[in-house]
């Protein structure tokens, strides 16, 4: 009775301990969630008409073709941190910058010589809070100006969105809540000191926070405001396990994209983003950087092959329905809408869905809830925000 009594207690004890994202099993997910990974791969200011079709973008110009494509897919404003934050919490949470974090632990510090960067840090986002209007010509203090200094329709979003309450959470928690895991991948966090907490940028080895960032500067190829998950108050206070700053990883190392998809360790849901070379992202002043392998449209085209390859060598990617989503965050503020690639490659249902319903990062965020079998949150919640079934296949 006394052995009994004892393994019971044991087996109560290891049921209530908390699981690492790292050796959480992946659950058997309820019917309304028939995908078990979701893949987002992450790119940067570009609009479709600039990418599908390049002959510098084969492979995503052959995915758009054989995949699934969305042709009115929508970016939700500008600048990126905001379209980030509208993807994985349905609000800018009245965010209207890129401006990096101001950190809870240590504050915004930046090394480097004469830096002003922190001057406008974003404080920790908590709570109820407030998102800022988004109209179809005019948002975050210059959407509305094209090249030409005229307002260009639909160069912000699809259609307007009134300012309203929202709450400071993220799909993140959500699948927390739930009993699933998740991970953000980032290329080129700095090796030195394994920090995530207060790195703005990194060149791979050094960041910010590095002495050596007042003699010299470092390429900002890992950029905190494509991070959006440590910009909320309870990952950069770690309180809520599995909604952690731990769940930030790079492409290499042992916790890495790469590393995880070897050894059958992807999450539920992976944040996919390459560095400011491999995004197509425009870097200022390092020019030669980015194209010492190529050019950029090249480079990241040949980079995407690479990680989407990877995931479809993987177990997970055999081991049950999967989605892997191509996607840009927003147009580069050019004369035209802003309707940018967004592309779903599956390992189930129907393939070759070119769909032309108009769907935006809101539509998004409502489709990977649903997936999910998670209630909607912020924007994903209005009417507008509509399940993009007919790419997900999710009858099948």
């Amino acid at each position: 009775m006394k052995r009994y009594m004892f393994m019971a207690a044991a087996a109560a004890m290891i049921a209530s301990a908390p699981v690492s994202a790292a050796t959480a099993p992946t659950p058997t997910l309820p019917e309304a969630g028939a995908v078990r990974h979701v893949y987002l791969i992450m790119m940067e200011n570009h609009s479709a008409q600039e990418i599908i079709g390049n002959a510098n973008a084969p492979f995503m110009t052959s995915e758009a073709a054989t995949a699934n494509q969305a042709t009115s897919y929508y970016g939700v404003g500008h600048p990126s941190l905001v379209n980030y934050l509208e993807v994985v919490g349905g609000s800018n949470f009245g965010v209207t910058s890129d401006y990096w974090p101001a950190w809870a632990k240590g504050g915004c510090v930046d090394n480097a010589a004469g830096s002003t960067g922190c001057a406008n840090a974003v404080p920790p986002l908590a709570g109820t809070l407030f998102d800022v209007a988004t109209s179809a010509t005019a948002q975050n203090g210059g959407c509305s100006l094209s090249f030409t200094n005229a307002p260009v329709i639909n160069n912000c979003a699809i259609r307007d969105y009134a300012s309203t309450a929202v709450t400071a959470k993220t799909i993140a928690d959500q699948l927390v809540e739930k009993g699933l895991t998740w991970k953000t991948y980032q290329q080129a966090l700095p090796t030195l000191g394994n920090r995530i907490d207060g790195v703005n940028y990194a060149d791979g080895s050094f960041s910010n926070l590095s002495q050596v960032a007042s003699t010299t500067v470092i390429p900002k190829l890992y950029a905190v405001k494509h991070n959006p998950f440590v910009y909320m108050a309870n990952v950069q206070a770690g309180t809520t396990p599995g909604v952690t700053e731990a769940q930030v990883a790079d492409f290499d190392g042992t916790d890495g994209l790469f590393a995880d998809l070897a050894r059958n360790n992807a999450p539920s849901f992976s944040f996919i983003v390459p560095d400011q070379c491999r995004d197509i992202h425009k870097l200022s002043g390092t020019e030669a950087v980015c194209n010492q392998d190529g050019p950029s449209i090249q480079l990241a085209d040949a980079y995407v092959k690479k990680i989407v390859t990877a995931i479809k060598a993987s177990k997970s990617w055999a081991s049950g329905k999967g989605a892997i989503i191509i996607m840009f965050d927003e147009n580069d503020y050019a004369n035209g809408a802003n309707v940018v690639p967004f592309i779903v490659d599956k390992n189930y249902g129907k393939q070759g869905v070119q769909s032309t319903k108009v769907y935006d990062h809101f539509s998004l965020l409502k489709t990977l809830e649903d997936v999910y079998g998670l209630p909607c949150l912020n924007h994903a919640c209005d009417a507008t925000s509509v399940d993009m079934a007919d790419l997900f296949d999710r009858n099948n």
